[in-house]
């Protein structure tokens, strides 16, 4: 069976591929006039199409069929982490949480942070591309930098969220408190860890102190690991 390759368009549908996809059909795959095209939207549509003109800077199309998707999982799934100073290991993080199923990334500027400052151009490029070879129907939000007091005070974050840190105490871990098919939020330090003013301050705004386990993880790491479980409560 011939693989299926899927190129974003976002809404409104105007019969017009967007360029940059545009030189991938054209030039890569040199799909032309009568070849089938695959589109998604990212708000849970994916579209069959004709193409009916082709060049290197300009593909039309007339779509043949309209497939909504139904959600692969119940409840929001949000993770607000900071990013790390390499911003190479954040990207990753990114790209496998699309895969992995993830409603809403949020960059955070805390104390400890090493990087202030990230090119949500490029982060969403990344997105797109991991939303397209996971074949999910719905584009992921990406929140642009604040920070961690700010974003405390947001009225908008779910009742069901959490703060994972390495500070002593006995902690539960995560997935024995994620309820089952709701939203979830959970915040990740950067590579210093949240300070525990940070820490008091989440407590404070209703946030739980919980574990990913006994292992000392990465900023990425530990954010994927939380993403995956709230991947498993949402299922």
């Amino acid at each position: 069976m011939k693989e299926q390759h899927f190129f974003f368009h976002p809404q409104p549908l105007d019969g017009i591929l967007p360029p940059d996809e545009t030189q991938h059909a054209t030039r890569v795959l040199r799909l032309g006039v009568g070849a089938e095209l695959h589109l998604m939207d990212g708000c849970g549509t994916f579209y069959t199409a004709r193409v009916d003109t082709a060049t290197n800077h300009r593909l039309t199309y007339t779509i043949t069929a309209t497939e909504p998707q139904q959600p692969e999982w119940t409840g929001r799934i949000h993770l607000a982490l900071a990013p790390t100073k390499n911003i190479d290991r954040t990207e990753w993080f990114v790209e496998k949480a699309v895969e992995i199923g993830i409603d809403c990334i949020t960059l955070l500027d805390t104390k400890n942070s090493e990087r202030r400052v990230a090119k949500p151009e490029r982060i969403e490029k990344i997105v797109i591309a991991a939303m397209k070879q996971s074949r999910k129907a719905w584009r992921p939000r990406v929140e642009e930098m604040q920070t961690l007091t700010s974003f405390l005070r947001r009225t908008d974050l779910p009742t069901s969220r959490f703060i994972a840190h390495c500070h002593e105490g006995q902690r539960p871990y995560l997935l024995d408190c994620l309820p089952r098919c709701t939203d979830a939020l959970v915040l990740i330090g950067p590579e210093g860890d949240f300070t525990a003013d940070e820490v008091s301050a989440a407590e404070a705004a209703g946030f739980r102190s919980v574990s990913l386990g006994s292992s000392r993880l990465r900023t990425e790491t530990a954010a994927l690991v939380a993403t995956h479980l709230m991947r498993i409560a949402n299922r």
